[in-house]
């Protein structure tokens, strides 16, 4: 049976968790919900990069991503302009992006993503 490795583990969920040679990282959202969702992007990937380097991987791994926007017609090409400045070339994960009513009213992007484990 593989082992699982959970990081920053708290009653409801862990951040990341390594099993069955995967990384999942949860969803992740912004710090400084005063930002537009430039800035909320740039955090939450500032973010997964770090949650990453604890899995023992980084974004030339990732497998498949998930994101959701609060308005999708407003954020879409201001988020895809940072998700595709950080996105490492030629390693782009398979992606949903939808538009979905979030936790708290101020979060405008949340992001998970799945990994390969290093070898």
């Amino acid at each position: 049976m593989s082992e699982i490795v959970r990081i920053e583990t708290a009653q409801r969920s862990s951040r990341v968790v390594k099993a069955a040679g995967l990384v999942f990282v949860g969803g992740q959202t912004a710090n400084d919900r005063s930002q537009d969702v430039k800035g909320q992007t740039a955090q939450v990937l500032a973010k997964i990069d770090g949650f990453l380097a604890q899995a023992g991987i980084d974004k030339t791994r990732l497998l498949s991503s998930q994101i959701w926007l609060r308005d999708i017609d407003r954020d879409f090409a201001a988020m895809n302009e940072v998700w595709d400045a950080w996105v490492a070339p030629g390693c782009g994960p398979t992606r949903a992006c939808v538009e979905s009513k979030l936790a708290l009213p101020d979060i405008l992007v949340e992001i998970t993503v799945t990994g390969l484990a290093a070898d």
